[in-house]
């Protein structure tokens, strides 16, 4: 059995990952890297709730940012977080899909 402190992470972890907004802002970066005027734009949000939203997930360690003059430019941290997302999203195709591939149907 893992260690408690080991599973309070784990649980933090997935609290971060249960907010839609930032579950929308993983799929935009997963398509590429914005900036938070970019990802404002695509969200229909303001660039503060999408900097506040961006805040959790670098402290989650999910996203990085780089400097590029004063803008500042969002991606996923790994290959990790790429995983996570598209197995989650996987999970919720397969309870839809009654356990076909879309390619089935």
């Amino acid at each position: 059995m893992p260690k408690d402190e080991d599973i309070y992470d784990l649980s933090d972890f997935f609290k971060v990952l249960g907010d839609s907004t930032r579950m929308k802002i993983i799929w935009a970066l997963d398509e590429s890297e914005m900036c938070v005027c970019d990802i404002a734009v695509l969200l229909n949000m303001t660039k503060s709730a999408i900097s506040h939203q961006l805040r959790a997930l670098r402290n989650a360690n999910l996203v990085k940012f780089r400097r590029e003059g004063k803008t500042v430019y969002y991606s996923l941290k790994d290959d990790h977080v790429r995983d996570i997302y598209e197995i989650g999203m996987e999970h919720i195709k397969e309870k839809y899909l009654g356990g076909h591939n879309e390619k089935d149907i």
